[in-house]
């Protein structure tokens, strides 16, 4: 049988391995297909496709876009997409803009608490890539603010902790639409995390096309209830590990394995739109 991972992450966002990296990764776990999945950004998409073309690795351009509703995160994952489209491209750059105006905010944040770290700090070390809370994470690491990278989280910049900003500023409408604009297929990504039925209702009637379901540390009961709550709809059914290298020491690459017949069926899903 073939395997695919839907969800991995490289240096262009806030993972840490390179697109060339990404590629060797996937072949070692056993893999035929990943889809590369950056949180807004496609950067590293041409890049990976031509470390994986020599390797026989199949490459699905994708995209994670972050989107906010009731002061709510929500990550809209884009499959199959034109990585080149002119929409998405612009829309891609209002994104970076506000994830740097984002880490602006934090830092500001937690200058008010105390914490001496600066903007350029975390820039120095996100370079190339899009900034996430993960580089900021990092910085007060490298600063020696925290002793570990979770405690960044639980302490400062995790959900709802004081130095907690969203800023993103696109609805998950918002993001549907772009995908949609660019060609993809718009899934919802880990609707679990978001422990709340009613909102995930509510992105479904907004447009998405599909469920992320196979997930690490997903429960048997969750399982289920996805892919019931996802056959009643008539979604489409994504999965993957969420690979992020050093960031999430814990996630490897291909832990999440997807039979290969659910990447046929997102094709089908993306030929039945033209």
């Amino acid at each position: 049988m073939k395997f695919a991972d839907l969800h991995s992450h490289t240096n262009y966002s806030d993972g840490t391995s390179s697109p060339e990296e990404l590629a060797k990764k996937a072949i070692e776990a056993g893999l035929s297909c990943i889809a590369l999945t950056d949180h807004d950004t496609v950067a590293g998409i041409k890049e990976l496709i031509e470390s994986a073309v020599p390797l026989g690795l199949e490459v699905l351009p994708g995209v994670e876009i972050s989107a906010e509703i009731d002061e709510k995160e929500i990550h809209i994952l884009g499959y199959l997409i034109d990585y080149n489209h002119p929409l998405l491209l612009e829309k891609l750059d209002l994104l970076r803009n506000n994830r740097i105006a984002r880490v602006h905010d934090i830092t500001t944040k937690l200058n008010a608490l105390g914490i001496a770290l600066q903007a350029e700090d975390v820039f120095a070390i996100s370079k190339r890539a899009i900034p996430s809370r993960s580089h900021i994470a990092k910085a007060l690491l490298r600063g020696g603010f925290i002793s570990s990278i979770p405690e960044a989280f639980s302490r400062y910049i995790g959900d709802g902790k004081p130095a907690y900003s969203l800023g993103f500023r696109f609805s998950p409408k918002d993001a549907i639409d772009i995908i949609k604009g660019s060609g993809g297929i718009p899934v919802l990504a880990h609707p679990f995390i978001l422990k709340d039925d009613n909102l995930v209702s509510e992105i479904i009637r907004l447009g998405v096309m599909g469920l992320e379901i196979y997930y690490p540390g997903l429960s048997q009961g969750e399982l289920n209830f996805y892919l019931d709550l996802a056959k009643k709809k008539n979604l489409l059914v994504s999965g993957g590990s969420d690979f992020h290298g050093e960031f999430k020491p814990d996630v490897r690459l291909g832990m999440v394995k997807l039979p290969y017949l659910f990447v046929e069926k997102l094709k089908e899903a993306k030929d039945s739109l033209r």
